[in-house]
């Protein structure tokens, strides 16, 4: 049976797939490397500095960035990039300051933040949240991450 639409799909997931598998293999060859490249957060950057605050990547800015007005979410478009890059430099901040916490890639490619206790914390997801909900803070995460 051929069925145009499907082959498109599938091409398009297995593309996905493609560079999920990509990322996780490149951690795995050079961990530091990616995890730089994680920290980059240049959206994020660019639209909080344009909203006066420059990020420190301290946990403190976590904080700051919480108590942003969310004009993002009136661009539907730019919400899903922020969201990413709002996880990440959550991340970012646990793995540089929450003893024992590192960077880890799933296979499928979605970056996480491993703590020492072995609890994953899926920060790409919560910035997503953060983004179009506001919730859970990303400072309230943080804290969470830092006791355990």
């Amino acid at each position: 049976m051929n069925i145009p639409f499907l082959d498109k799909w599938r091409r398009r997931h297995s593309a996905a797939d493609a560079a999920g598998e990509g990322l996780a293999a490149a951690f795995r060859e050079n961990p530091q490397g990616v995890a730089e490249l994680l920290s980059e957060c240049e959206l994020l950057r660019s639209q909080a500095a344009a909203a006066g605050l420059e990020l420190d990547d301290t946990p403190a800015s976590l904080t700051a960035l919480d108590q942003l007005l969310p004009r993002w979410r009136d661009d539907p478009e730019l919400l899903p990039w922020l969201g990413n890059d709002a996880g990440l430099y959550l991340g970012t901040l646990v793995v540089r300051t929450v003893p024992g916490a590192a960077w880890h890639v799933w296979p499928g490619g979605s970056p996480v933040v491993r703590l020492r206790s072995g609890r994953e914390i899926p920060v790409v997801q919560a910035g997503l949240d953060w983004a179009v909900h506001g919730a859970p803070e990303l400072s309230q995460i943080y804290a969470e991450a830092a006791e355990t």
